[in-house]
């Protein structure tokens, strides 16, 4: 069955200071991973390059066997900040937009989705708070129907009880075969959905383990991710 990603030898330059090196990383299909990492380790610069939005790379990235950038762009979805938009926008043109662009966009994936997360269309893309913004983002990013889905930071700004219970149903959202790979600060809150942990460090993948196996050892992802960190200090 072909991966879902697949990375190999992959370095990245930016204004000539390397950025990420030699990563290699493979995910399963179905799989929800947590990419971990401290500030400036690399994060979303792998998860931009994965979605083709940093260009400038050697190696090879292959998502859901697709290596072509405007291929690999039809097979995923990345959590956009929608910066493309006017603050005027209201909502249901961005929803119309999403519509004509994205042929795999499921407008009743999406309704139901918008009931979830108690979005107003009439709304202006202006007029959102942080956390609603966030909310909106989400549910245009899990309407697409994809093999992978790119999660930075998706939660930000969004209040701890709502976020809770967009963890619990991430579940429901993603396909089956779909897998997730989700770069977030609430290391804790996101552990309960983990199928493997993805550590980044020094501008490469430090390791990538089964969450399974962090929980048979009696560790908290949290305290696995911390001790990789801790081990140079």
């Amino acid at each position: 069955m072909t991966a879902s990603l697949s990375i190999k030898h992959m370095n990245y330059h930016k204004n000539r200071q390397a950025i990420l090196t030699d990563v290699n990383l493979t995910l399963a299909t179905g799989k929800i991973v947590a990419l971990l990492g401290a500030n400036g380790a690399g994060k979303t610069s792998l998860m931009r390059v994965i979605a083709g939005l940093a260009k400038n790379y050697r190696g090879e990235v292959a998502v859901a066997g697709k290596t072509e950038l405007a291929q690999r762009k039809k097979v995923l979805a990345f959590n956009e900040n929608l910066q493309g938009f006017s603050k005027s926008e209201k909502l249901a043109n961005i929803l119309s937009f999403y519509v004509a662009v994205y042929p795999d966009f499921d407008e009743e994936r999406f309704n139901q989705l918008q009931e979830f997360m108690d979005l107003d269309l009439n709304q202006r893309l202006g007029q959102l708070s942080r956390g609603i913004k966030a909310k909106l983002v989400i549910a245009l990013t899990f309407s697409r129907q994809v093999p992978l889905y790119l999660l930075d930071e998706p939660f930000s700004g969004i209040d701890v009880m709502s976020r809770k219970k967009i963890i619990n149903s991430i579940l429901l959202w993603k396909g089956e075969e779909a897998t997730i790979l989700l770069s977030d600060h609430f290391v804790d809150e996101i552990a309960q959905v983990l199928d493997e942990v993805v550590i980044i460090k020094e501008r490469t993948i430090l390791c990538h383990v089964p969450a399974d196996q962090i929980r048979e050892r009696g560790e908290t992802v949290s305290t696995y991710y911390e001790a990789q960190y801790e081990e140079d200090m």
